[in-house]
């Protein structure tokens, strides 16, 4: 995943999203265990060991959600906008039968919403100088199935109203009107370019991935001849 974004975030871009996107998911994870202790009086939320690297990983999923939505992956043959749904969908029926598992959930659900946060509002973007990615089309309802996105969006309006709501009512004092004019960066030209990019990165990945097996392929073949002479 990493050989994905990083040629197209940049270096210095890639580390950033990794230290908040982990920094943001431990906080979160740290107050939630406080939280369920407070709630339960149940002392093992505390002596729980909570640690990894689940919550970027988890993260990176977005960022490809981000990049290419629509595009299917060959092996898996679904596209590329539901992998993180799939990936929480899978762990949270994996923790039901693996309790020891579960320890992890709370850092993939946090990695995935703290990954969409910092790419939805954080993000610095150098060709258009604006932060974030505001397009309809990166909402996290649309993460989901059709019949979750209208719980899911009323879940998400209250953090992005938490978010933005400043910087919203900040235009609208300068006379821009939201519903007139765009987002800054949201461009839909912008991010027709950001998903072509994407796609070319992820073919020429697909395509080196594909030459070194058929190398591969083609050595065996050659060494299993010269050992049968």
């Amino acid at each position: 995943m990493g050989k994905l974004l990083e040629p197209i975030w940049g270096s210095k871009e890639f580390l950033k999203f990794i230290f908040a996107v982990n920094f943001l998911t431990s906080v979160c994870v740290f107050i939630t265990a406080i939280a369920l202790y407070g709630v339960t009086r149940q002392e093992n939320y505390l002596y729980m060991p909570l640690s990894g690297f689940h919550g970027v990983l988890a993260g990176f999923l977005v960022g490809i959600n981000q990049m290419v939505p629509d595009q299917e992956l060959p092996r898996l043959k679904i596209k590329a906008k539901w992998l993180p749904s799939l990936m929480l969908l899978l762990s949270m029926a994996i923790s039901f039968f693996t309790p020891e598992s579960a320890t992890y959930l709370s850092n993939l659900i946090f990695g995935t919403y703290m990954g969409w946060i910092y790419l939805r509002y954080l993000q610095r973007k150098p060709e258009s100088k604006h932060r974030g990615d505001p397009n309809e089309d990166f909402a996290f309802s649309t993460f989901f199935p059709e019949f979750l996105r209208p719980i899911i969006d009323l879940i998400a309006s209250k953090f992005h109203r938490n978010l933005c709501g400043k910087s919203e009512a900040f235009i609208d004092t300068l006379g821009y009107s939201l519903g007139s004019a765009p987002l800054p960066g949201s461009d839909p030209i912008e991010a027709s370019r950001r998903r072509e990019k994407g796609a070319g990165a992820l073919e020429e990945r697909l395509a080196a991935e594909s030459l070194i097996a058929a190398g591969k392929k083609s050595e065996e073949l050659q060494i299993n001849g010269t050992n049968n002479v």
